[in-house]
């Protein structure tokens, strides 16, 4: 408070720490990722697909150290049996045990899966990335050729690869990623047209920084948000796939299966009432499906910057 003598307006000035105090955080700032987390978890669907998921890994990767059965040799004395004492979930028309045998097809679907949206995720990046920080004629050739496959159904050319090559669990991850890389490398593409732009990008190549580095240390990593996120439901797309493949007869051969393969002998079980045959798998998929949407749409919200800085 000043005092400038008779008449004068008397003025109090407030310090600027005090000014600031209210907009400022009572703690420290919280790092992106505990911002990312708290939002995740809040995401009650999301923790229900984790649950999910982590309760279908260990039935498919642990159960079978639990529960022993024979997946290679056929027993037909215990053809169709309905589930029941020794076979909880009964045997299908070659005598395999049902229980024991979603165990197995289990590890092969989660198996291709993941590894094919892996594969396809490091494909589409580097792909998109590339396209996006070079522009020009480099762009339009790469992004053309994204558009060209992009006009023939995924599945259509799963379909022609399979059927010319005996399918193996190598040849599906192959396949699926083959098929399934161009959506990630699309928006990777657009996520490197507004980064290429970004002032630390222009400061690493005026101090003499190579493309190569732009795309891979500085590109790509910040684009690390779409890149999760797009990787969850290609995870979800690439085992629908490997399904559709198996349920048409061009998956994994016998006496190896996955759940497609077992929709797909359990198909005429169920007209003759042996629901058991088929059931199951399919309650799997779905399960394991909407676990990773959940996640999926979870981990969008995480990342997106408008919730993190609630």
């Amino acid at each position: 408070m000043a005092d400038h003598g008779p008449g004068s307006v008397v003025t109090e000035v407030a310090p600027a720490d005090s000014v600031a105090l209210g907009t400022l955080p009572a703690g420290k700032s919280r790092s992106l990722f505990a911002r990312g987390l708290e939002v995740f978890v809040e995401n009650k669907p999301a923790l229900v697909g984790v649950t999910l998921l982590i309760l279908i890994f260990g039935f498919c990767f642990l159960g079978p150290l639990l529960y022993h059965t024979d997946q290679v040799h056929t027993n037909l004395a215990i053809e169709n049996r309905a589930p029941g004492t020794g076979h909880p979930l009964g045997t299908d028309e070659n005598g395999y045990d049902i229980l024991g045998r979603l165990m197995s097809g289990g590890q092969i679907s989660l198996e291709v899966g993941l590894a094919a949206a892996v594969l396809a995720t490091v494909l589409g990046v580097v792909w998109g990335a590339i396209a996006g920080y070079f522009g020009g004629v480099v762009d339009a050739v790469m992004m053309r050729l994204v558009d060209a496959l992009l006009s023939i159904p995924t599945l259509f050319l799963a379909l022609v690869v399979v059927s010319i090559f005996p399918a193996t669990e190598t040849e599906l991850i192959i396949v699926i990623a083959l098929t399934s890389w161009l959506t990630t490398a699309r928006l990777i593409r657009g996520e490197a047209l507004s980064l290429r732009v970004r002032d630390y990008v222009q400061a690493m190549k005026v101090m003499g920084g190579g493309s190569m580095r732009a795309v891979f240390r500085h590109i790509a990593p910040n684009a690390i948000g779409t890149i999760t996120v797009n990787a969850t439901f290609q995870v979800a797309n690439a085992i629908l796939l490997v399904v559709a493949l198996s349920y048409l007869g061009l998956g994994i051969r016998p006496p190896q299966t996955d759940w497609g393969g077992m929709l797909n002998a359990g198909l005429n079980g169920i007209y003759l009432g042996y629901w058991w045959q088929i059931y199951p798998a399919g309650i799997l998929i779905v399960l394991v499906v909407i676990a990773i949407n959940f996640i999926g749409d979870a981990l969008r919200d995480a990342f997106e910057v408008r919730l993190q800085r609630r």
